[in-house]
């Protein structure tokens, strides 16, 4: 039966060898060591033929066959003609093949983890013996300077999140106005012609935030003249109807710019 032998680089001669054995799917443990010495032989062939040099370790390694090879084929005898019986001389042979590819596996492994490391960046370490080697300090306060400083602590924290809520607030303001704007245009533009009554446009009536936000809207829109404002009576009901400008979509683009800023 003969095996087809594809020629490419080897790191060794083990290389070769285990490439060849699991290529004839054989055992290591019972290598059929004729056909095996034979394709290695072929292999370095045509190696030498291709112009390529061969190492000293591919030829100790074929000589190493080649004498396994005889010792399986000619059997020791003695002098009174007696066959000796020996243990397999492919023992060596197959536990060499063995370490070899247990240091392959490990060298493979090593490979993979650093290709992996390759990617990965690790903080430098810092220096931070300058925190480690100063001793702790210790205030020495009575009792009143400690309730006076933590007063203290207490008011700036509260200065701190009146200003976080105020700037929220006014946050807010701006997007729900213009989200309102554009309700109250769109409702405006629907029916033009017909009168609104201001009740009629806020969401949620019983919201004192809607009821505000509603009416600084419409004051915003009366004064781009997008809508006209009434009120007939004093605390009368405000009444809402389209403007000369009721089309033009400048209100919405600059109240978007005032409040993406």
């Amino acid at each position: 039966m003969s095996y087809k032998v594809k020629l490419q680089s080897f790191e060794g001669p083990f290389d070769l060898l285990v490439y060849l054995i699991e290529n004839a799917q054989m055992s290591i443990y019972d290598i059929r060591i004729s056909e095996i010495t034979n394709q290695y032989l072929e292999y370095i062939k045509a190696m030498e033929e291709a112009d390529i040099s061969v190492a000293t370790e591919f030829m100790v390694l074929a000589s190493t066959l080649i004498e396994i090879k005889s010792r399986m084929i000619l059997p020791r005898i003695t002098s009174e003609g007696r066959v000796l019986e020996e243990e397999d001389p492919r023992a060596d042979l197959v536990e060499r093949i063995l370490e070899y590819k247990r240091f392959k596996r490990a060298a493979d492994i090593l490979q993979n983890r650093q290709e992996r490391s390759q990617h990965i960046f690790e903080k430098p370490q810092e220096d931070i013996s300058r925190y480690l080697d100063n001793p702790d300090e210790y205030l020495s306060l009575d009792l009143k300077q400690f309730a006076s400083a933590f007063s203290l602590f207490i008011q700036k924290k509260q200065k701190v999140e009146a200003v976080r809520k105020h700037y929220t607030r006014i946050e807010r303001e701006r997007s729900t106005m213009e989200s309102r704007i554009k309700m109250i245009l769109s409702a405006v533009r629907r029916k033009v012609g017909q009168i609104f009554s201001f009740r009629e446009l806020i969401p949620d009536r019983e919201d004192r935030y809607d009821v505000v936000v509603t009416f600084m809207s419409l004051l915003e829109m009366a004064k781009e003249r997008v809508i006209r404002v009434d009120q007939r009576s004093l605390y009368g009901d405000i009444e809402v109807t389209a403007g000369e400008r009721v089309e033009d979509d400048t209100i919405l683009e600059k109240y978007s710019r005032e409040a993406e800023a």
